[in-house]
C-alpha cells in the first residue's frame, strides 16, 4: 500500500514577481516529487497589506527599485524566463480571479504568469479581461471571473489566510508552519521531509524569545 502523499499549501497573488520566481521552483520538484500534494491558494496580497497595516514593497520608492533589480538578478542566476512588465504594480484581480474559475489548475496558473512575467512588458493592458480572454483556452475569461462565486471564493481565501497568520506572499503552509518568500523554499521541503528540524533548543528559544522594546 502507497504511504499518503505529504500535504502542502501555496498561497500566491500574481502581483508578486517574487511568487512567479518561487512558483517555477515548484514546478520543477513536482515533477521531482510524485509523493507530495501541494494546493494551490490565491489571495489577495493587498488584502494582507491591509489587515497587516503594511506597505507593499513597490510602495516604497527605493524598495521597489532593489526588488526589480534583485529579481531580474535572481531569474538570470536561476536561468528563470522574466521581464518585468510594462506596468507595475496592477490590478491582479482578474488573473485571480480567473484562477480561482478555473479551479486553481496548474497549467492555467502556469500560463496566467508566463502571461504576466514573462509576454506583458510591451502591454500595458495585460492584466485586463480582454487580454486574458487572448490567452489560449481562456477566452469564457470574462464571464467566468464575473461570477459571484468566484469573487466570493478569492474574499474567503484571503480572509482564511489572515486567520492563519500569512502575512506575505509567496508562503508555503505546511501544518501550522509558515515559510514565507522565495528564499525559504529549501528550508520548508527541509521540514515537509522532517518536521523534527525545528524543535531543536535554539529553534524553541527563538519561540519564546521577548521584546526588549517596542516602538
Amino acid at each position: 500500500m502507497p504511504a499518503p502523499k505529504k500535504k502542502a499549501r501555496w498561497y500566491f497573488d500574481f502581483i508578486s514577481p517574487f511568487a512567479y520566481l518561487q512558483f517555477k521552483q515548484l514546478e520543477s520538484i513536482l515533477i521531482e516529487r510524485d509523493d507530495l500534494e501541494l494546493e494551490f491558494v490565491p489571495i489577495l496580497f493587498a488584502g494582507l497589506l491591509k489587515h497587516h497595516n503594511n506597505k507593499g514593497p513597490a510602495e516604497i520608492s527605493s524598495k521597489r527599485l532593489t526588488t526589480y533589480r534583485y529579481c531580474h538578478w535572481y531569474a538570470k542566476k536561476h536561468h528563470i524566463p522574466f521581464h518585468m512588465p510594462a506596468a507595475h504594480p496592477f490590478n491582479p484581480l482578474p488573473l485571480l480571479r480567473l484562477a480561482i474559475a478555473t479551479d486553481c489548475d496548474r497549467g492555467t496558473i502556469a500560463k496566467l504568469f508566463h502571461h504576466v512575467w514573462v509576454d506583458s512588458r510591451e502591454n500595458t493592458n495585460f492584466f485586463s479581461i480582454d487580454a486574458l480572454c487572448r490567452l489560449p483556452k481562456l477566452d469564457q475569461a470574462a464571464e467566468q471571473v464575473a461570477e459571484p462565486k468566484v469573487k466570493a471564493k478569492l474574499r474567503s481565501n484571503t480572509e482564511s489566510a489572515i486567520r492563519d497568520g500569512i502575512f506575505g506572499v509567496p508562503t508555503i503552509a505546511i501544518d501550522d508552519q509558515l515559510f514565507w518568500g522565495v528564499d525559504m523554499t529549501e528550508m520548508a521541503f527541509e521540514y515537509l521531509d522532517n518536521p523534527d528540524c525545528l524543535q531543536s533548543s535554539e529553534y524553541l528559544r527563538i519561540e519564546r524569545l521577548p521584546i526588549a522594546q517596542g516602538r
